[in-house]
């Protein structure tokens, strides 16, 4: 991966991916302008998603005290056309300034909570504290870490290189890159959490239940590239001929 003209590069290490079928209208209202729902075999997916930024560099550059944190985020699956990304209803990060950057600069959803992480052999949890109590999100794994199986589920989850969200009523793309993670099943997971706070009431009745899928993705170095405004269909069609 060549860093030039990333934005932010780091390392994403022990991601720990809790996914729950939604009902598509549940979804509607978050996807930005110009994407669709991403659908698997006929169902939408909503993904609980903690993990660690490890070696964190802005244009290059370490910032102190933002090198090496934990993240929780709430995040949804879209499409544009061949490009397949990930629109994120809620992100918690324990730095203020992480928050800030990416709510100016992306339009995402940041949030600076306290947070904490526990990363073991087979389990890991990560912790943040919200209406006034510790929140959680954790998985016991077993087995070896395996290749991505093609047309599964957790393949559906963890391949997707884009993201997508809107700012100032225009929908941005950026470009995510990294290898292709091997994966851990998880043989427990849970998820104890203030979801109408942190997430909104309608999130409550899926995120309450059982997941159809847990796993633990081992991670890689990451890019994060600049983002753009998505082009107009027709522009894009003219200009690119990609659809």
């Amino acid at each position: 991966m060549n860093p030039t003209s990333a934005f932010l590069t780091a390392e994403w290490q022990d991601l720990v991916m809790l996914n729950y079928v939604i009902e598509p209208a549940v979804l509607q209202p978050w996807v930005p302008v110009g994407t669709e729902l991403d659908f698997f075999h006929g169902q939408t997916f909503v993904s609980v998603v903690g993990f660690r930024f490890l070696r964190t560099r802005v244009l290059g550059v370490p910032i102190p005290g933002h090198v090496n944190f934990p993240e929780v985020n709430l995040r949804f699956y879209v499409r544009h056309g061949d490009r397949r990304g990930v629109v994120f209803v809620r992100e918690l990060v324990p730095r203020r300034l992480i928050a800030w950057v990416a709510r100016v600069l992306y339009g995402e959803s940041y949030l600076a909570v306290p947070m904490r992480e526990r990363v073991g052999v087979a389990d890991v949890r990560y912790e943040w504290r919200w209406d006034g109590r510790w929140n959680s999100v954790q998985v016991t794994v077993a087995g070896e870490r395996a290749d991505l199986r093609a047309g599964s589920e957790e393949e559906f989850i963890a391949e997707h290189y884009w993201g997508y969200t809107m700012r100032g009523g225009v929908t941005w793309e950026y470009a995510v890159e990294h290898p292709r993670w091997r994966v851990r099943s998880a043989v427990a997971a849970r998820l104890d959490c203030e979801v109408a706070g942190l997430f909104g009431n309608q999130f409550v009745p899926v995120l309450r239940g059982e997941p159809s899928s847990a796993f633990v993705a081992e991670g890689s170095p990451v890019i994060v590239r600049r983002g753009r405004p998505l082009a107009h269909p027709k522009e894009h069609d003219e200009n690119t001929g990609d659809r």
